[in-house]
């Protein structure tokens, strides 16, 4: 490995990988922009994860592989490699996901000549298991405004949390707390980085997010493809399932009480609380909150009906 410290860090937080690991390796390897490390971190991997990773830490320099002993969840490890990381940017990537080969040079070359942006990105469209297309993801955020403010209203709800596999300014990650263990934790802290700075999107389509059984989404949010058209019968049965959400990125969280619609209303108004934006900044971000979230009221009722339901079987001796 080189003395000198790249540019660029990728981090790849991955756990039973093996069926599309591959692909996303050559993806990130043959990027027109060489100038990174990447950083793997396999978390207990019971499948050929490990094999494939060590093979390809033996065929190329740039990467660092580490293993963690036990599965520290999927936030943590989200956490660990960008922990690990040294370099003025930083891009997470998951183990499912392809670029175009363009996308690191185009994404830095923004950021590079631009330093108002904390973050770019580019147009991302669905592929199926074989990498074929399915179609366009086309919700369209104005993350470049100028005013913080409108930029937390753009992030606040309806999004798929994308822009997070950009390439960002390590500076400003470390100004946020680093994920939580709880539901919309990513879309969490792409609110709180779009508060410190603008995000750039490169009008092509240079990111190809994955479609399988076996991912996030499919699993907890199986409406996802209509919800990314603007569906206009838009509804709360829509949603995705915040509480098993929460258990997946921390898996100590099987089995509580968490309350997650409450918890996520919380971490917004932290958020707005621990921010350096003016008192009025503040009060406009409240309102989007309130402007935002109206109709989905149901949706805290029922954390404290989930709530109440297991205290009273916990009461009478019921596993829960």
């Amino acid at each position: 490995m080189n003395n000198s410290q790249p540019k660029l860090n990728i981090g790849l937080p991955v756990y039973n990988g093996e069926k599309f690991l591959r692909k996303c390796l050559d993806s990130l390897l043959v990027q027109t922009f060489s100038d990174f490390e990447l950083i793997i971190s396999d978390n207990a991997s019971t499948d050929n994860t490990e094999a494939i990773c060590r093979t390809y830490a033996a065929q190329d320099q740039r990467i660092r592989y580490y293993r963690n002993q036990t599965n520290i969840g999927c936030a943590c490890n989200f956490n660990r490699v960008f922990e690990l990381s040294h370099s003025e940017y930083f891009k997470w990537a998951a183990y499912d996901d392809l670029h175009a080969p363009d996308f690191i040079e185009k994404c830095m070359d923004v950021l590079e000549k631009d330093p108002t942006y904390i973050l770019c990105h580019s147009h991302t469209y669905f592929i199926d298991e074989q990498g074929e297309f399915i179609q366009n993801y086309d919700i369209k955020l104005n993350t470049n405004s100028l005013k913080a403010h409108q930029r937390f209203h753009e992030l606040l709800t309806k999004h798929l949390c994308y822009q997070i596999y950009g390439v960002i300014r390590s500076s400003a990650l470390r100004q946020i707390p680093p994920m939580g263990g709880y539901g919309n934790a990513d879309g969490i802290l792409l609110l709180r980085l779009g508060m410190l700075g603008k995000f750039y999107e490169i009008p092509e389509y240079l990111f190809f997010a994955r479609i399988h059984p076996q991912q996030s989404l499919s699993m907890f949010f199986p409406d996802y493809l209509s919800f990314n058209q603007n569906n206009p019968q838009y509804s709360l049965n829509m949603l995705p399932n915040f509480y098993d959400y929460a258990v997946w990125f921390d898996s100590t969280n099987k089995g509580k009480i968490l309350l997650p619609h409450w918890r996520i209303l919380q971490e917004y108004w932290v958020s707005i609380h621990h921010s350096k934006l003016s008192w009025y900044e503040q009060v406009l971000c409240h309102i989007s909150i309130a402007k935002k979230l109206s109709g989905t009221e149901w949706l805290l009722v029922k954390d404290l009906l989930m709530a109440a339901k297991m205290l009273f079987l916990r009461k009478f001796g019921y596993q829960t």
